[in-house]
């Protein structure tokens, strides 16, 4: 009797590891999915505008997962769970390889890229104490922001949640099974705490700065409990897997829809838009639960789909290519200038950069160190020492971690004092922001003497074409420093006109407002093409929208048609909108944007191109050293070719 119970009780845990090991396949095929849809989000935003949505995938198969761990655990260990080996397997697991990242990139930035050492101190410390979330909101740049010295580490604010969840989550979990013993309502009372999350990143959302909820622990803190809900309602190992076809199918049905609704969401959904804060994360979430829900049952076809050898070898080697894949292509996109004129090459090469890293990275140092047992650290490290020649790999490796941890060292002594140091061009652009900001309000009361001048030289049919030898000495001078003739210059004095834009505007704003004496400059560091519908309607409710509107948007990331719509529509019109195409070789983004740009001309009669992008191409002297922002002879021929496309445009 007793053998015949010990060979049911070995079937059975051979059937349960069976199971484990079909559905964690299927899982590494959604974690391919997800680390795919955020590789590919940030090599080519502009085809996929949702690829930061792999996040919540990672965070629900995680909620999942450990949940479900611990709760066979539980069941099977006469109702315990070995707290002290579930947090050793978890370090021996995430830290290793986050070590070598850590090192590794502060190193190279030691050396190479010094700008980068802001802060760093604290990014390391708050890193390897799963904080940088937090971190990150007060200290870190936007998420979306991939133009001003983005940091090789701003994704790893994903790892120090999950961090937080793993130290918690085995006290949760005993004590929801010791206080209810119906799953059922444990899984309510995650569910409850899910929907007070994605509440908390509905009321908490901040158009002007997102830092907030997209970091925020309680914000984001849903996905992992829809999946630890899921784990009490939806266990793998006691599904059956022999189940009827019409079953199957129901099973089969619902996961293609949620696969589909995914992709779809990948390259759709826009990051910075008020409707993602304010449930569609939560509800991209859910619709991913259904096809986690599906994966993990035994006895649906989903697992197969998304179980084979490239999903397989890719699922095992997220985590590196998660972790590698910020510093590669910040590193890679500051040393290569014309991105822009081949992104999909430089995307492939990225790409194949990243996997060989984590390939390096999974051999030597992910999988052996998660298999060591580090009581043996300090005889091992003797051996290695004592004699080199027989252990050179272990020698060799050694040498790398020790002067990576050196350059470290010397990265935390050199971390720039109050921040980062302002660049020639940040002191340009700032002092050049303030004199536009100084100068708005005269401008803007220029532009009602502007436009009632205007309509009164249109009713007597005056004559534009003044001669040169009229004018005064000033507009002599200014006219033969701006390459304008008398007709441009005198236009563009009378025509009342409002600029919008990212720093590109506002590194010209000194020269655009001698052009346009009336021209009220409205610019940003870092603005984005989500932003300006705001920006816009805030300048019209305070009367500063001219009948002339000149945009210039586009240098800090990709613009699609539903924004530049609303850019359009918020503008109105009854206005003139002027473009500027964007000059930006360093970002894949280049070509993407102004297409976009000149679709939109071609769709509304109002709006005109200023191509200064076809203009500037092939005067790399007008620029200075990041080739997106002109020197000052380069805003001389800028600020020209502004005047001169307005005149021909509004004197037709």
């Amino acid at each position: 009797m007793d053998q015949t119970r010990t060979r049911l009780t070995r079937a059975t845990f051979r059937s349960q590891r069976a199971g484990k090991r079909r559905y964690i396949t299927g899982f590494d095929g959604l974690r391919t999915l997800a680390v795919l849809g955020v590789i590919i989000y940030h090599l080519a935003p502009s085809s996929m505008q949702g690829g930061y949505l792999g996040v919540p995938i990672f965070f629900l198969i995680s909620g999942y997962l450990v949940t479900y761990l611990l709760i066979q655990e539980w069941e099977t260990h006469s109702k315990r769970v070995a707290f002290l080996s579930f947090y050793g397997r978890r370090v021996k697991r995430l830290y290793p390889a986050l070590v070598t990242m850590i090192l590794g990139t502060t190193a190279y930035i030691t050396l190479f890229q010094r700008s980068l050492l802001v802060n760093i101190r604290g990014t390391i410390v708050s890193n390897l104490t799963y904080l940088y979330n937090w971190f990150e909101i007060n200290h870190g740049q936007s998420y979306f922001d991939r133009f001003n010295g983005e940091s090789p580490f701003t994704h790893l604010w994903t790892l120090s949640i999950e961090g937080q969840f793993y130290l918690v989550w085995p006290l949760v979990v005993v004590g929801l099974l010791l206080l209810f013993r119906s799953r059922v309502k444990d899984a309510i009372v995650l569910m409850v705490g899910a929907i007070l999350s994605a509440i908390a990143m509905g009321l908490l959302y901040d158009p002007t700065n997102l830092n907030r909820v997209y970091y925020g622990t309680d914000t984001r803190m849903f996905a992992i409990l829809i999946g630890a809900a899921m784990a009490f309602i939806w266990p793998a190992y006691k599904l059956r897997d022999n189940i009827s076809q019409t079953h199957r199918f129901m099973l089969d049905g619902l996961g293609l829809v949620a696969l589909a609704g995914t992709i779809y969401l990948f390259f759709t959904m826009n990051g910075q838009a008020a409707s993602t804060y304010r449930g569609g994360m939560f509800w991209f979430t859910m619709m991913s639960a259904i096809l986690v829900a599906t994966v993990a049952h035994p006895g649906s076809d989903m697992n197969r789909i998304l179980s084979n050898k490239v999903f397989s070898y890719v699922g095992k080697r997220s985590y590196g290519i998660y972790l590698y894949q910020f510093p590669v292509m910040i590193f890679y996109e500051a040393r290569v200038h014309n991105i822009g004129n081949h992104p999909l090459i430089h995307a492939l090469i990225e790409v194949a950069l990243i996997m060989v890293v984590t390939e390096l990275s999974y051999r030597f140092v992910e999988n052996p160190l998660r298999h060591y047992q580090y009581r043996q650290l300090g005889h091992d490290l003797w051996r290695a020492v004592s004699h080199p020649l027989s252990h050179r790999a272990t020698s060799v490796l050694s040498v790398i971690a020790v002067a990576c941890f050196a350059l470290t060292a010397v990265g935390f002594v050199q971390q720039p004092a109050g921040g980062a140091k302002p660049t020639a061009l940040q002191k340009t652009i700032t002092k050049r922001q303030a004199a536009a900001q100084k100068q708005n309000s005269a401008a803007a009361k220029k532009q009602r003497e502007l436009a009632k001048a205007q309509a009164k030289a249109k009713r007597e049919k005056h004559d534009k074409a003044v001669a040169f030898s009229k004018m005064s000495k000033k507009d002599q001078k200014t006219a033969k420093y701006y390459f304008l003739n008398a007709e441009e210059l005198t236009t563009s004095k009378q025509t009342p006109l409002t600029a919008v834009g990212d720093s590109v505007l506002l590194d010209d704003s000194g020269d655009l407002q001698e052009v346009f004496p009336g021209a009220v400059v409205n610019g940003e560091v870092g603005r984005q093409a989500s932003a300006m519908p705001g920006v816009i309607s805030s300048l019209s409710s305070r009367g500063q929208l001219a009948k002339n509107v000149l945009v210039n948007i586009g240098t800090n990331g990709n613009i699609t048609q539903d924004q530049a719509d609303q850019i359009v529509h918020g503008i109105g019109k009854d206005h003139q909108i002027f473009w500027v195409t964007a000059h930006v070789p360093t970002r894949e983004w280049q070509h993407q944007v102004n297409a976009m740009i000149h679709k939109t001309a071609k769709k509304y009669p109002n709006v005109h191109v200023i191509d200064w992008y076809t203009t500037a191409k092939d005067h790399s002297s007008w620029f200075v050293k990041d080739n997106v922002h002109p020197n000052d002879y380069g805003n001389r021929y800028f600020t020209s070719l502004i005047a001169k496309t307005i005149t021909k445009q509004l004197n037709q």
